[in-house]
Parts: C-alpha cells; sequence; structure tokens
C-alpha cells in the first residue's frame, strides 16, 4: 500500500498562513484553509438596504449572493407557493398523469419503483399516497443498495411484469434505465420514468418520460426526483378533479406532499434556488404543521423542535432535515431497509410508525458506528502509508467496509484533508469484486480521472465530484499508482489549499439575537444559498475546550473578544483543541450564527468552520 511518493509528491507552499497545515500531538495534521473575505461596498449596502427596506447585515448578505435588485430582494426573502411552476409544463407531466389516471380509473395494478436515498423514499412516499387518495391499486418497490444497486433492476422489473403489475412508476431513477425498459415491455409493463439525473446519449423507451431537462419550456432545470414527484402527483391531482382548481381534500394532501418533496429537495443537495427555494421554504413550514404520522414521529425522537423565523409560522430549518432527519432515513437505505423508510413515510398506523421510527433510529446509530469505524481504520492507513502533506490522493482499501457507507466517509476523508478520496470495501471471503466510492475536491473531475484509470476497473460511474466503481482485488495497486498519477498531474498547487470564501468581518459583539434572526430571513440554507461564514479577528479563548459528541468528535468551546464572550461549536473539530490550547495567544475564526433552541430556550450561537493564526 505504500505510493512510490517521489512520483506524486506537490509540496505545500510554505508561508501561507492560511494554507500551513497544524501539527497535533499524534503527529498528524490538521489542514488549513485559505481564507477570501469579500469586499465591503458600504454604497452599495445603504443603496439596497434604503430601497428594499432591509437591515444593513442583509443587505450585505444579498449582495454577496448577487441579489441587488429591491424586486427580486422581495421574492427571495418572502417566496409565494404561486411561484411554482405550473405541472403542465414540466415535459412529459401532462401525459404521464393522464396515463396514470386512466390506469387508476381502469383498476390497473400500479407498482412505483423508487431509488434508496431520501430524495427516493419521499418522491415514492408522495406519489403513493396520491394514488391512494385516487383509490389506486398500489404498491411500492425500493432495490437493495448492495445486491441490486442504483436504478432500474433487470430481476425487480421481471418480478413486478407477466400479470402482477401492469404499470411501473420509476421515481428518482430510470432515465438511464435503456435495457431495463425493453424487458419492463417484454413483460407486459407499461413504464413511466419520473427523474432528474443527467440525461444520456439515448433515452429508454418508455411510455412517458417525466424529465425537467427535456427539450421544452420548463424553466428551471434543477429539481430533485421527489420535486419531479411532486409535480407528478399535482398534474394527478388536476386530472382527477377536472380543473386546475383541486378539491380541498387533494389540496391538504399537496401542501403535506411539499413537504415531502422539500425533505427530499434538501437530502440531495440540489441547488435551493428558483422553484426550489420556494418549495423548501413552504415544505418546511407544512413538515412543522402537518408532517405525516411517521415523519412526526421520527422528528419527536430525533427532538427536532419547529421554530419562528418572527413572522409567527412554526417550520423546520433545512438544517434540520440535512443534520437530522436525511441522515436517519439515508441509514436505512444504506443499510439495506429503504423499503422501511418509504413505509414509515405513508403509514397511518400510530403503533407501527412508533415501531419503524425507533428501528429507524437506531438503524442510524448502528450506521453511526459503522462510520467511525471505518473512519478509524482510515486514519491509520493514511498515518503509515501515506504522506499527508504530500500524497495528492488517497486510495484505501479494507476488508468488510460496509458498502453503503464507504461514500460518507469518503467524503468526509476528502472535505478534511482537501484532496481526492477512494474507499474500497473488499468481499470477507475474496471472492467477489470489491466496491468503491470516491469523492472529490473543486476542480478535479472524478468521472474523467476514473476514465484514464479505466484498465483498473470492472465498472465505474458517476460524475465530477462524486463517483462509484468495481474493482479485483489484485488490481487495486496499479488502479492507485494510476489514479494518484492523475491527481498529481492535474491539480495543481494553488488547488492544494481549500479556499474559504467569507462573506464579511464582524466582532463577535454584533451578533445579538436582533441580529442573528434578520440573517434567519435568507434561510432556507443549503446548495448554493449556504447560510452565512461570517469571521472576527483576535478571539481568545474563555476556557478550556471540550470534546464532546458520540466518540468525541466535536468540539465544544467558549470564545472572547472585546469582551464579548459566546459559546461555539465546531462539528467534527475535536481534533483543533490541541492547537488552540498550545497557540496561547490571539487568533481569526470563521463560523456561521446560528440561533441554538431548546427547551423553549434561545442563544446565540456560532458554529465554527475553521480558525488561524492571527496576527
Amino acid at each position: 500500500m505504500h505510493l512510490a511518493r517521489k512520483l506524486y509528491a506537490l509540496p505545500l507552499r510554505r508561508g501561507l498562513r492560511s494554507g500551513r497545515p497544524l501539527a497535533t500531538n499524534d503527529g498528524s495534521f490538521i489542514m488549513a484553509k485559505r481564507w477570501h473575505i469579500r469586499s465591503h461596498d458600504s454604497v452599495s449596502i445603504a443603496s439596497l438596504q434604503r430601497a428594499a427596506g432591509v437591515p444593513d447585515v442583509v443587505a450585505q448578505l444579498l449582495i454577496c449572493r448577487g441579489i441587488t435588485d429591491p424586486a427580486k430582494v422581495r421574492s427571495f426573502l418572502d417566496p409565494k407557493l404561486s411561484d411554482l411552476y405550473d405541472p403542465e409544463t414540466l415535459p412529459g407531466c401532462r401525459e404521464a398523469a393522464q396515463r396514470i389516471h386512466a390506469a387508476v380509473q381502469a383498476k390497473q395494478r400500479i407498482v412505483i419503483y423508487g431509488d434508496y436515498d431520501v430524495d427516493g423514499m419521499s418522491g415514492t412516499a408522495v406519489l403513493y399516497l396520491c394514488l391512494k387518495l385516487l383509490g389506486a391499486e398500489v404498491s411500492y418497490y425500493v432495490p437493495h443498495r448492495v445486491d441490486e444497486g442504483y436504478g432500474l433492476n433487470r430481476e425487480a422489473v421481471q418480478s413486478w411484469g407477466n400479470g402482477r403489475a401492469s404499470l411501473m412508476i420509476t421515481v428518482d431513477c430510470g432515465i438511464s434505465a435503456v435495457d431495463e425498459a425493453v424487458v419492463a415491455r417484454e413483460c407486459g409493463l407499461e413504464l413511466i420514468i419520473t427523474d432528474h439525473h443527467t440525461i444520456g446519449a439515448q433515452l429508454p423507451e418508455a411510455a412517458v418520460i417525466v424529465h425537467p431537462q427535456l427539450p421544452g419550456n420548463y424553466p428551471f432545470s434543477g429539481l430533485s426526483g421527489s420535486g419531479v414527484a411532486l409535480k407528478v402527483a399535482w398534474a394527478l391531482c388536476q386530472q382527477a378533479s377536472g380543473a386546475q382548481k383541486v378539491s380541498p381534500r387533494m389540496r391538504d394532501f399537496l401542501v403535506q406532499a411539499v413537504g415531502l418533496a422539500a425533505l427530499g429537495t434538501v437530502a440531495d443537495v440540489v441547488p435551493l434556488v428558483d422553484e426550489n427555494r420556494v418549495l423548501v421554504y413552504h415544505g418546511l413550514e407544512s413538515l412543522a404543521r402537518c408532517p405525516t404520522l411517521g415523519l412526526a414521529t421520527l422528528m419527536k425522537i430525533a427532538k427536532i423542535e419547529p421554530k419562528s423565523n418572527g413572522d409567527g409560522k412554526p417550520r423546520l430549518d433545512s438544517e434540520d432535515i440535512a443534520f437530522s432527519l436525511a441522515p436517519r432515513l439515508n441509514a436505512a437505505g444504506r443499510l439495506a431497509q429503504a423499503q422501511l423508510g418509504v413505509e414509515l413515510l405513508v403509514t397511518d398506523r400510530p403503533d407501527r410508525a412508533l415501531e419503524l421510527a425507533q428501528y429507524i433510529d437506531q438503524l442510524n446509530g448502528s450506521r453511526q458506528t459503522i462510520e467511525r469505524s471505518m473512519q478509524l481504520a482510515a486514519k491509520k492507513q493514511i498515518d503509515e502509508h501515506f504522506n499527508e502533506a504530500d500524497d495528492p490522493a488517497f486510495v484505501l482499501a479494507e476488508r468488510g467496509w460496509h458498502a453503503g457507507v464507504i461514500g460518507i466517509v469518503a467524503g468526509r476523508l476528502a472535505e478534511k484533508h482537501h484532496r481526492p478520496v477512494v474507499l474500497i470495501s473488499l468481499d470477507q471471503m475474496g471472492t467477489r469484486a470489491g466496491v468503491g466510492s470516491a469523492r472529490s475536491i473543486p476542480g478535479f473531475d472524478l468521472h474523467a480521472a476514473l476514465e484514464t484509470c479505466d484498465e483498473c476497473l470492472l465498472a465505474h460511474g458517476g460524475h465530477a465530484a462524486a463517483a462509484g466503481l468495481k474493482i479485483k482485488e489484485d488490481q487495486i495497486d496499479a488502479f492507485r499508482t494510476a489514479f494518484c498519477e492523475v491527481a498529481a498531474s492535474e491539480i495543481s498547487e494553488q488547488q492544494r489549499v481549500a479556499d474559504l470564501l467569507i462573506d464579511a468581518e464582524f466582532p463577535l459583539s454584533a451578533f445579538t439575537m436582533k441580529t442573528v434572526c434578520q440573517i434567519e430571513r435568507l434561510a432556507p440554507f443549503g446548495q448554493h444559498n449556504a447560510r452565512p461564514l461570517l469571521c472576527a479577528t483576535g478571539a481568545t479563548l474563555a476556557g478550556p475546550p471540550k470534546a464532546i459528541g458520540a466518540g468525541g468528535r466535536h468540539l465544544s468551546l467558549r470564545l472572547s473578544q472585546h469582551g464579548m464572550s459566546l459559546r461555539a461549536v465546531a462539528f467534527g473539530g475535536a481534533e483543533w483543541a490541541e492547537p488552540m490550547m498550545a497557540l496561547n495567544r490571539p487568533f481569526d475564526i470563521a463560523f456561521r450564527p446560528v440561533i441554538n433552541s431548546y427547551q423553549g430556550r434561545h442563544n446565540v450561537e456560532l458554529h465554527l468552520v475553521d480558525w488561524r493564526e492571527g496576527g
């Protein structure tokens, strides 16, 4: 497993204060980041503040997001459900609704084939609940993540054909299922595909394909799979109502369905702009006010409390989904129980909802245990066989690593070390191919890199940022060499240091409850609308930092500046404690301000993202 380091060494540029690795007592390094603080345009800020009637801090953060038109400011801060685009404009949506409605009326048996992630689960739940509302004879199927893999599976399609079902509707998958569409036709299944993933060179021969990127007049291509499913359900309700305006019963369902679609949209990390922002903004309110029985039960177990952003309407935060609900539901998919995740979302039995929510919560605990064990094993491999500061990529392999969890761990390692990471799960018996998951850094195209290493692999797929592969065990060393050669040639010295784009610099005294509530008006936060990242200089520790959380991975600390003191939490930052204490002088901090709500108490808190030596 040793690398020929002389071939791949790319030494860090010394003297970059923001790019120098910090050593810890165990000999490992913390790769620091390069800070970029946006310029402060006081004239533009004051102009937007007056024209849009917003506080100066909100005006500054809006300008950072490229929103300078007062009319766009108003629509951004107060999105309307009426801003959602008509489902009839979504390519394939009207025809799909007509065909599905005809199948319902004809009492045909329908099966929904969903993906095993949260986007697939929630989209499957939306269509299933809609069809049950219309009186359909409907079932759902979610493939086994490891045994069947992503997308339509030939054997599963065959098992639902030949009379068992007449119509199959995919959710969050199917756009690349060219061969499987032929199988569906051969076994008597009418196939309707609803998807949002990249369209390949050839479309499947399905009865209807619903996809926002197909040619047409749809104005937004960034919908999630559950967002597409919501549009189909909306069109179905219109079809059943015989009018654009649906019945009160269907309207109540669609409000709840917006919450389910918001769950999938946030979990799938699609851009929270345009229609997705509208959907998630109102979906977070729907999830707080009228979640499905199973979701309400899971939220109670996860201790998620609805909050108000000042308009008096309770709603969840997008972070409640991203860091609490989604990991629990994803754990079911990763540990081959995605079918139970869908059942949790659709059940109307309180006893079953409690049973499923408790079990899925336990699965998430198991996933966390597996993940921690794998991270420790991966760290050991990095420490023993790689040069932390010089090697351009990590390719790690271990027998028995859980194939459903390697992607999470690869992502965490890529973020921590700022380099491409490939984790390979080897079969315990050595009889099956290894399964790998890769995560990248900005500027390095994983898909292209794997194409270059194709002769070492049995199969691979994915995109620039994330990919999967299959490999024979005896090819791992050759693949590692080839992959690291590609990384060494394509990742520049400049790219070796992570960039941190900071919105503005403020003193800690600026972060009053009123100010942070104003910042919350920019929510929901997520992809392409991140929670504001700010910085302060000359901070000091008000006391010794404390490791918290399972396995002591996180860090709790109190920071002071000019007589002001605030609590901060660094998620995954426990290793910062030693170098912070050893520095023994003021330092600069980059953080995201939040309001921590717990048992009715609300306090301003900082989520620490990075720190560096002051001076």
